[in-house]
């Protein structure tokens, strides 16, 4: 929680100003893989790491109740260069979905830029826009590019928070980030945004699962398929080998070996 890191911060000592950069970090990851990014997969779980040079990593877990599986998102401050842009390190999950509206990825960000001007132009002109591509004519346009086939991610929602649009209009936010960051701003005022976007502007919006990484050895329970021994063994035998010439002493090494030596007699199968 914001109130547990502002405890942490305070045990190391840190200035006021990295407390705030912290807190606005966890809330920014939180609500950009909530709203920004539209998988399907709703956040139960978040951690946040902390050094005491103010270095931090979130660890975010998402789940799919239809579908019933997880999401792990990673992030890590060191390779961070924008909330709305690329943000993950990493994204792990058993599952590749055929579509997701995803408004992080390269291909989106001149969408991204279309929402916010779009956004300071007031919830009448929004109103207007929404009811053009509800349009028969807009859906059809919409249906042919992307397919017979058209994700739920990509339908206009049917309700729209007008009360923060108002104050979206006020604030007047100078890019994307400023605009998701508004309190209230949800998933349904980004999709209306984006296929504004797409339909009306024909800036295109990414629609495609930015999975980076998937499990590599299987689940012991056999989802999404069985562990496949010889490609886990090699594994901690490559871990072994960079534990065994990592310059650390001698009592982490010997607790690394110890933890891989658990791992390589685990029963998998």
């Amino acid at each position: 929680t914001l109130e547990e890191i502002e405890k942490a911060c305070d045990s190391l000592n840190l200035h006021s100003s990295t407390v705030s950069r912290l807190k606005y970090a966890s809330r920014m990851a939180a609500k950009v893989d909530n709203v920004v990014l539209q998988d399907g997969f709703k956040l139960y779980h978040h951690s946040f790491v902390l050094s005491e040079d103010g270095k931090w990593a979130v660890i975010q877990q998402g789940l799919n109740e239809n579908a019933r599986y997880a999401r792990r998102y990673h992030w890590l401050s060191t390779k961070l260069s924008s909330f709305v842009e690329e943000p993950h390190n990493a994204i792990v999950s058993d599952i590749k979905k055929k579509f997701v509206l995803d408004m992080t990825a390269k291909e989106s960000e001149e969408a991204r830029n279309v929402c916010v001007d779009i956004a300071q132009e007031g919830s009448k002109r929004v109103k207007r826009l929404v009811a053009e591509v509800s349009r028969e004519k807009e859906q059809a346009t919409l249906n042919k590019w992307l397919g017979k086939e058209r994700p739920a991610v990509l339908f206009m929602p049917r309700r729209i928070n007008w009360r923060v649009m108002d104050d979206i209009y006020d604030i007047k936010p100078r890019n994307y980030e400023e605009l998701v960051s508004i309190r209230g701003v949800g998933a349904n005022i980004v999709r209306a945004l984006a296929l504004i976007s797409e339909v009306i502007y024909e800036k295109p919006v990414s629609i495609s699962d930015p999975v980076k990484y998937t499990y590599a050895h299987g689940g012991k329970d056999g989802v999404p398929y069985p562990v496949d021994r010889k490609t886990y063994d090699k594994s901690i035998s490559i871990l072994r080998q960079i534990v065994e010439e990592a310059r650390i002493g001698n009592k982490e090494k010997l607790r690394a070996l110890a933890r891989l030596k658990r791992f390589s007699q685990a029963k998998v199968f």
